[in-house]
């Protein structure tokens, strides 16, 4: 069983903030992601030298062990209030489901028009989560995990570079947009810490000298 530490729950931007412009990236995007700020750099190097360095092992996955997506809000799934929080002009019908806004994509900067383009990635991937510590977890806890939207770790992205990073952790893939790296890795490192999952020697580095830059 993991052990879920008390930690300071750190406050949400709750505001999102609408840029009327035109649809194609020229002087910055139409919409901006509402990712929970996630702790400072100086936090997430404290977080990170903390943290357990273990080999990790996928034996067992299955990703139906972690059950997405669940009823979050009125009739609104996890994929459904994430697209509504991240996008800009986002009108939803009946069902909750978006029928249109824009979506703007900080891992490739790119800016979408329909809620089709994009995917709700799990900054820690659900296999990344198995790896390291959530094999010992109850299902309640990997549900959890799956739709948590209080900490920085669910975010709208173009689908095809959601699949192209897979589960791989900072070793192996990061954003292409340079200038999000450091939200990217000290969400990372915060998720990690606040689930208690250990990180393996490759990734420790990396995070290590992606925060050094921060």
């Amino acid at each position: 069983m993991p052990k879920f530490y008390a930690r300071r729950r750190l406050s949400i931007l709750g505001a999102l903030t609408a840029l009327i412009a035109s649809v194609a990236v020229l002087n910055g995007p139409t919409a901006s992601a509402a990712l929970p700020t996630p702790v400072s750099a100086a936090t997430a190097r404290t977080y990170l030298a903390s943290l357990t360095v273990a080999t990790e092992s996928r034996t067992g996955y299955d990703r139906d062990l972690f059950p997405t997506w669940i009823t979050i809000s009125g009739t609104c799934n996890t994929r459904e209030y994430i697209l509504k929080r991240d996008g800009s002009n986002v009108v939803t019908n009946s069902a909750c489901t978006a029928t249109s806004g824009s979506w703007y994509s900080p891992y490739d900067g790119a800016t979408w028009t329909a809620a089709s383009d994009l995917d709700i990635d799990h900054l820690v991937p659900l296999a990344e989560a198995w790896d390291s510590g959530a094999s010992a977890w109850t299902t309640a806890q990997r549900q959890g995990f799956a739709n948590d939207v209080t900490r920085p770790q669910l975010i709208a992205v173009t689908d095809n570079v959601n699949q192209s990073k897979s589960d791989q952790d900072p070793a192996e893939w990061m954003p292409s947009v340079t200038s999000y790296r450091c939200t990217y890795v000290r969400a990372w490192v915060q998720v990690k810490y606040y689930y208690d999952l250990s990180v393996d020697s490759a990734e420790k580095s990396a995070l290590t000298s992606y925060l050094a830059n921060c």
